[in-house]
């Protein structure tokens, strides 16, 4: 597959309060790294569990992510759920250095 047709979510842009509203087993997103990623078709296939995810939902997930210390196959999979990037205004908000 085509590097473009891979990242086609590039330049795709959310703010913090569009990404809080998808916290519910209908529609989950959660931000990690700056990425939104869409894991409503995911919910049942996590092999942590549903609930693991629906607990992030709506938010940013990239320290839990991070200290599970998932594998290479784990990240390369979730690659397939970004949908966009966190808005830069959001970022502001969301992470305060």
């Amino acid at each position: 597959m085509a590097a473009n047709a891979r990242e086609a979510w590039r330049g795709r842009y959310y703010r913090l309060e569009e990404i809080q509203t998808h916290n519910h087993s209908q529609s989950t997103w959660i931000l990690l790294h700056h990425r939104i990623y869409d894991l409503t078709k995911f919910l049942e296939e996590h092999p942590g569990g549903e609930e693991v995810l629906r607990e992030q939902a709506g938010g940013d997930a990239t320290e839990n992510f991070e200290d599970v210390g998932h594998s290479t196959d784990a990240r390369t999979l979730s690659e397939t759920f970004i949908i966009g990037e966190l808005h830069p205004v959001s970022t502001q908000l969301v992470y305060k250095y």
